[in-house]
């Protein structure tokens, strides 16, 4: 196992920064799936082909034509494909751990079939294990659990921990009738909350993200990958799921972080001039249980630092969202110094290392 981790550095400021990611990715293999499932399932799990003008997407019998990301390709770190690699990218970038979200994995949660999703989902946890996590001790994965049957996104869960994983993936975007406050979800819930098994949510997973073609599109579409997120964190503490499961923590990841406490307080407001309508009736506050029990990252966003003092909300990390476009690779140093130069050591430190330590302990060496 490489365990060749930075030395602990104590630099003077304008020097090199060294932080945890709490949002990266995995790129997986194209033969991830048809080198470890049946033929029968193996034709029908996520796989991508290119053709002159489109890159087509194949899910359980559906196709999804995209855009062509060459220039995204010509864009990506040297190690996007390559372990011992990227490991020197990091140690290059100031990067200590990396929280490590798939990439095509992403597409697990659009499969219908309870069978497909189920070994689907197996496969990528088994390769993420065997070929990523096993052979390093600086970049782990979420296991991604299969949701179209409670009962095997529980026992997944279960084997999850077995093998070693330090937290759970989950889409932000699901259908109203399967909404993540809804009691179906109780005995995932109380089963992640036993395991001591952070959920993490990414944005920009599970529902559309082109949702609007006019002016400012791009920069609209990017806003619109945030909100499922926003809605995660509303309907788990609102639906009372976060109250009944106190030690439960949940991380929302790429979404920024200055927004976690300002939908506390609209909660708080909710719960309390609506009072009359409220069920079900919380233990606290909605944000107290957003301070004490919700996680959020960024990369770029100056805000999130700056409302930490003033909202009394500490759960914040900085990721490095490797090796995606909207990432810090070749600016990481200075996207560090120009968030946290002049920022308050604990505060600095929370965010570059605490809150990454207290949601996953047991991952960093």
């Amino acid at each position: 196992m490489t365990k060749a981790l930075p030395a602990e550095l104590h630099e003077p400021e304008h020097e090199k920064i060294w932080a945890h990611s709490g949002d990266s990715h995995l790129m997986e293999p194209e033969d991830l799936w048809t080198s470890r499932l049946p033929k029968r399932l193996a034709d029908r799990a996520p796989r991508s082909e290119r053709g002159e003008k489109y890159e087509i997407v194949y899910i359980d019998d559906k196709q999804i034509d995209r855009q062509l990301n060459d220039f995204m390709d010509a864009m990506r770190p040297p190690g996007f494909k390559d372990l011992t690699i990227r490991l020197q990218d990091l140690d290059q970038e100031g990067v200590r751990s990396q929280l490590a979200f798939p990439s095509m994995g992403f597409w697990v949660c659009t499969i219908r079939d309870p069978e497909l999703e189920n070994a689907v989902a197996k496969a990528w946890n088994d390769w993420a294990m065997e070929e990523v996590m096993s052979v390093q001790d600086r970049i782990f994965a979420p296991a991604i659990i299969p949701l179209m049957d409670v009962d095997n996104a529980v026992a997944e869960a279960e084997r999850a921990a077995e093998m070693g994983f330090k937290a759970l993936y989950f889409p932000c975007g699901i259908d109203d009738d399967r909404a993540w406050g809804l009691d179906i979800w109780e005995p995932l819930w109380t089963k992640a909350e036993e395991l001591d098994l952070p959920l993490t949510f990414h944005i920009g997973t599970g529902s559309e993200n082109v949702v609007y073609r006019g002016p400012g599109g791009a920069v609209v579409n990017y806003m619109e990958t945030t909100y499922p997120g926003m809605r995660v964190v509303t309907h788990l503490v609102a639906g009372g799921a976060l109250d009944r499961h106190p030690d439960l923590k949940v991380l929302v990841a790429e979404g920024g972080a200055g927004w976690v406490p300002a939908i506390g307080d609209r909660m708080d407001e909710a719960y309390r001039q609506h009072g009359m309508f409220v069920r079900p009736r919380l233990s606290r506050l909605p944000s107290e249980i957003v301070r004490q029990q919700v996680f959020a990252s960024f990369q770029h966003d100056i805000s999130a630092v700056q409302v930490i003092k003033d909202t009394d909300y500490y759960n914040v990390l900085w990721g490095d969202d490797y090796p995606h476009l909207e990432g810090t690779y070749g600016h990481t140093q200075e996207t560090l110094h120009t968030v946290f130069d002049g920022v308050e050591p604990e505060i600095r430190d929370r965010v570059l290392r605490g809150s990454f330590e207290e949601l996953f302990p047991t991952a960093v060496s």
